[in-house]
């Protein structure tokens, strides 16, 4: 069973990564998300496949698929046009990417938190809030980039 949702999971990926339309890599990829869960389900966890399928399945595809909707395509000349823009204004982007990846790689960086021993806690409440925090703040930034992106999307249609 494992090595059939695994063969599902590529099939979808590459899916996913390699069709021409936009709306249907959106599809692909809230059925890989699917997929995952199932799997993560399969590993006995529980709670990160409940995570999986609401956020990543559920809230992150529908805010794709409504963006899509929402939207209209560029024509070539637009196209063409944003990308010199694009370029021009982020050309110096890879130098300062790669200068502070070679800097990162030799600076020693300690944790930001002491994280808690491996314990076994069966009430989710106390590994949702207590343990796991860090995460869950993460999630909801998470969340809220993709919200605030497709406000500024529907703010840019409204100005056209």
């Amino acid at each position: 069973m494992h090595l059939v949702l695994i063969l599902f999971f590529i099939l979808a990926s590459l899916w996913t990564v390699m069709t021409r339309s936009i709306l249907r890599s959106a599809i692909g990829l809230a059925f890989t998300s699917v997929i995952l869960t199932i799997m993560m389900f399969g590993l006995n966890s529980p709670l990160a496949a409940v995570f999986e399928l609401s956020v990543c399945a559920g809230l992150i595809s529908v805010l794709f698929v409504s963006t899509i909707s929402l939207t209209q395509p560029y024509t070539t000349e637009e196209v063409l046009k944003r990308m010199k823009e694009m370029f021009a204004r982020f050309r110096f982007l890879p130098l300062i990417l790669l200068v502070l990846g070679i800097a990162l790689s030799f600076a020693k960086i300690t944790p930001l938190a002491n994280l808690p021993p491996g314990e076994i806690v069966k009430d989710p409440r106390i590994v949702l809030w207590d343990l796991r925090r860090i995460e869950i703040m993460g999630q909801i930034l998470v969340l809220l980039a993709g919200v605030f992106g497709v406000v500024i999307l529907l703010k840019e249609r409204i100005k056209k």
